[in-house]
C-alpha cells in the first residue's frame, strides 16, 4: 500500500474519532437545550428561559461535590471582589434585616469615602441620587452605590428622627485581611495582645490577592521583637492556595507545605519551602483554629503542624481538602467553580471530610493534644461582637450612645448591639486565645 494511502486512512481514521467524542458532547448538550426549549413552549405558565439555564447549570454542579457551583451573573462580580479585596463603592457594611423596609448601614470602613463624609452606623438609606430606594432589596441598592472611582453620588439618609442629604464620592475601597488585636489612637492595627504585648498576634480573615503582603507588612512592622507569635485563623473559610503556600514559606526554610492530586490521584503539584524565613526559628508559634478554619486555613495550620512549627490550639478545623478553579462563562460574565484537584498535606493525608463522614474519621485538622479548647455560644457571639467592634471603631462609638443593657451577649431584647467590649473584658471572653499564649510556653 502506497504512504500516501496510509496517511489518509490515518488522518481519517483521526477525524472520525475527533466527529464521534464532538457528536457525544453536542448530542448532550442538544438534549438540554431541546429540553429549555419545549419547557418554554409548552409548559402551562410562562417562564424565564435564562433562568431556565441556570437551573439547569446549577443541577448539574450540585450532582457533583458540596464546593463545586454555578455562580451567576450578580453573584460573580461580589466573589471577585471578595478574592481581589477591593472593590469601587463608598466603602459601607449595609444589612436589610426587613424586606420592603429601607437598608441600613451597619459601619462604614475605616479610612472610607462613607465614613469621611459622616455616615454612621444604623443611618437608613432612603434614595440614591434623588432615586427612591427605600423599599427596593438590599442587591438592588448596593448595585446603586457602586460606580466607577471618583464619581460622586447624593445619598437621602433617616437618622432617628431626622432627614439628611449626604454626598459621597467613590473611591477605591480596599478589603483588609489581616488585622491585629486592637487599633490604635490613630486607626492603625496594632499586632501585639493589650494584655501581653511581648505576644505578636495576626488574625487573617480570608486568602485573597493581598493577604500575602499584608502578612510580610505585619511582620515587618514587628520586626523580630516579640517573644511568640499567634496566628489566628478562626473563621477563615479559605482563598487562594499560592497565599497559603506562601504564608506557610514565612516559617519554613525547607520541606513540604502541600501537593496537589488531579482525577485518579495523578500528582499535579508539589510545593516546598524556600530557605529562609520571615521569622525566627526560635521564636515559638501557636495557630487557632476552629470549625470554620478551611481550605487555605487548613493548608497552613496542616503544614505547620506537620513539621513541628507551631502548636494548633481551638477545634478540629472543618475539613475541605479539594481544590478549585474559576472557569468563566458568558465572556467572563459568570463562571463555573469546580472542583479540579485534592491536595495533601505535608504527611500525605488527605483531610478532606466526606458527606457522610463520622466524628472517629480521619478528616479535618486536630488540635494537638492537651491544645482542644472550645467556646460555648454566647462567648463565640460576643467575641464576634468585639471583633467587629475592633475593626470598625464607629460601631463602637454608636454602642456607647445606647441605653440597652443586657445580661448575655445573645440577649433577644434589642435590636442593636449592646455596650462595646473593652480589651480587658475580652480576656475572660476567648478561653481559646488564652490557650494558645499558654502553648507558648514563656513564661
Amino acid at each position: 500500500m502506497p504512504p500516501r494511502h496510509v496517511n489518509i486512512i490515518i488522518v481519517t481514521a483521526c477525524f472520525s474519532m475527533l466527529c464521534y467524542v464532538v457528536q457525544r458532547r453536542t448530542k448532550t448538550a442538544l438534549m438540554v437545550g431541546d429540553a429549555i426549549a419545549m419547557i418554554d413552549a409548552y409548559y402551562v405558565d410562562p417562564v424565564d428561559a435564562d433562568q431556565l439555564v441556570v437551573s439547569a447549570l446549577n443541577g448539574m454542579t450540585q450532582s457533583l461535590d458540596d464546593h463545586s457551583e454555578f455562580i451567576g451573573e450578580q453573584n460573580y462580580q461580589a466573589f471577585q471582589d471578595s478574592i481581589q479585596q477591593e472593590f469601587a463603592g463608598i466603602g459601607i457594611y449595609v444589612e436589610q434585616p426587613e424586606s420592603d423596609q429601607p437598608v441600613r448601614v451597619i459601619t462604614p470602613l475605616v479610612g472610607s469615602p462613607a465614613l469621611e463624609a459622616g455616615l454612621l452606623p444604623g443611618d437608613r438609606i432612603l434614595s440614591v441620587d434623588n432615586e427612591d430606594v427605600s423599599s427596593m432589596p438590599l442587591a438592588e441598592v448596593s448595585q446603586r452605590l457602586k460606580g466607577p472611582i471618583g464619581t460622586e453620588i447624593t445619598i437621602g439618609i433617616q437618622r432617628e428622627s431626622n432627614t439628611l442629604d449626604i454626598r459621597v464620592k467613590r473611591d477605591r475601597i480596599e478589603i483588609e485581611s489581616v488585622i491585629g488585636d486592637h487599633r490604635n489612637q490613630d486607626n492603625g492595627w496594632v499586632y501585639r495582645l493589650a494584655k501581653r504585648p511581648e505576644v505578636a498576634y495576626l488574625r487573617l480573615t480570608s486568602f485573597g490577592d493581598r493577604t500575602v503582603d499584608e502578612t510580610r507588612n505585619a511582620l515587618a512592622s514587628l520586626g523580630q521583637e516579640y517573644d511568640g507569635l499567634i496566628l489566628d485563623l478562626r473563621g477563615n473559610g479559605g482563598g487562594l492556595l499560592h497565599a497559603a503556600v506562601e504564608i506557610s514559606d514565612m516559617f519554613l526554610s525547607e520541606g513540604r507545605i502541600v501537593s496537589t492530586r488531579t482525577r485518579g490521584g495523578v500528582l499535579e503539584d508539589q510545593f516546598d519551602a524556600t530557605e529562609g524565613t520571615l521569622v525566627d526559628p526560635s521564636i515559638p508559634i501557636a495557630i487557632l483554629i476552629d470549625q470554620d478554619s478551611a481550605s487555605a486555613s487548613e493548608i497552613v495550620a496542616a503544614c505547620m503542624q506537620d513539621h513541628d512549627r507551631a502548636v494548633i490550639v481551638g477545634e478540629r478545623s472543618f475539613g475541605k481538602g479539594t481544590v478549585q478553579n474559576i472557569l468563566p462563562l458568558q465572556y467572563g460574565r459568570s463562571a463555573l467553580r469546580l472542583t479540579v484537584a485534592r491536595y495533601y498535606r505535608p504527611n500525605g493525608e488527605n483531610i478532606h471530610r466526606k458527606r457522610d463522614a463520622k466524628e472517629d474519621e480521619q478528616w479535618g485538622v486536630l488540635p494537638d493534644s492537651g491544645s482542644e479548647v472550645g467556646l460555648d455560644s454566647n462567648k463565640i457571639e460576643a467575641l464576634a461582637r468585639r471583633w467587629r467592634e475592633s475593626s470598625y471603631p464607629s460601631l463602637s462609638a454608636s454602642s456607647e450612645g445606647t441605653t440597652n443593657e443586657t445580661d448575655h451577649p445573645d440577649s433577644s431584647n434589642t435590636t442593636e448591639d449592646p455596650s462595646p467590649i473593652s480589651v480587658n473584658e475580652s480576656d475572660r471572653l476567648d478561653d481559646q486565645l488564652w490557650a494558645a499564649v499558654d502553648a507558648l510556653k514563656l513564661d
